[in-house]
């Protein structure tokens, strides 16, 4: 029998998401029974709102995990140009220990070459931000293994290195990589990864990437990964409340949301079509959902995910 879908919750950091905000969303989502809270990992609006501002991913989860008790924090996902390897491995090390065992790691390529203008990171072509990726997953792992470590690759190079204190979570905390399920993201999650995301897909493009991944994993010698997708959510305990919230949220963005879309892509409408939804997602092949919540103040949405989306379920 297929296990039900998890659900964690996902948040836009980058969208003017102040410390009193991040602190109002976990502690709604402690108090509802919300298994994990996650944020991206961005120092410039996505949106194009250049007004709009972000605090550091891993100050915050630091932050964050000094003041809950249960519940899980991460990224989704750290680009690899933001940090040297060995600080990126260094963050998530201190956030397992404040947190007692709590944090996952979300690693990927990067995407927005804005951003990186911006913020005087280098942005690469992809297939160097892919070799960039492929050395930082090594070097993140050195970091977290039992004994010393060196490496010595195109970009980083780490001599015999026993990084301590090692994480709390033994062997390590979940590393979770993010992208579209290629022939060499498919490879190196086999070689790396805990679990797999891949973002706004289709039904088919689950069933699509899952197998990739789960071919990758079979050549590697290993079970299968985890699956997981990033859905944008709007739901509301009847259906007026869901169109209410489409509306401040096509409003705050800028676009219209389509239910019809989402309906594609992502969840929304009322709690059982949300389930229906889940469901669907999960019989495709996804263990996870991280569900995006872009109306970040509506700590009301983050309770009814908690409250009622969550049992219903699971």
């Amino acid at each position: 029998m297929t296990p039900p879908v998890r659900i964690s919750v996902m948040i836009e950091g980058q969208e003017d998401v102040t410390w009193e905000d991040w602190v109002a969303l976990a502690d709604a989502c402690e108090r509802s029974g919300i298994e994990a809270l996650f944020r991206s990992d961005h120092y410039l609006s996505v949106s194009g709102e250049h007004g709009r501002g972000a605090l550091d991913a891993w100050g915050t989860i630091c932050g964050l995990a000094a003041r809950t008790q249960s519940l899980r924090l991460g990224t989704l996902v750290s680009p690899a140009s933001f940090r040297h390897p060995s600080i990126l491995a260094k963050l998530a090390t201190t956030a397992d220990h404040i947190s007692g065992g709590r944090i996952e790691l979300g690693l990927g390529t990067g995407w927005s070459e804005v951003e990186h203008r911006a913020y005087g990171f280098r942005f690469l072509p992809m297939k160097e931000r892919m070799d960039v990726l492929e050395e930082q997953l090594r070097i993140v792992h050195g970091h977290w293994r039992e004994g010393r470590f060196s490496f010595s690759g195109e970009r980083y190079a780490v001599d015999d290195l026993d990084a301590l204190p090692k994480p709390v979570q033994r062997p390590h905390p979940p590393l979770v990589m993010g992208g579209g399920a290629g022939p060499r993201a498919a490879r190196l999650a086999a070689a790396y990864a805990d679990e797999y995301n891949t973002v706004y897909p289709t039904l088919d493009e689950v069933r699509e990437r899952r197998a990739a991944i789960a071919a990758a994993c079979e050549k590697a010698g290993r079970e299968p990964i985890p699956f997981s997708v990033m859905v944008m959510t709007v739901i509301g305990h009847d259906r007026a409340e869901a169109e209410r919230r489409a509306q401040e949220l096509s409003a705050w963005s800028g676009s219209q949301v389509d239910f019809g879309e989402l309906g594609r892509t992502g969840v929304g409408g009322t709690v059982e079509e949300a389930v229906a939804r889940l469901r669907a997602y999960e019989e495709a092949g996804a263990e996870r959902a991280f569900l995006q919540c872009l109306l970040h103040r509506d700590l009301d949405m983050i309770d009814l995910i908690g409250r009622e989306l969550v049992p219903a379920v699971t």
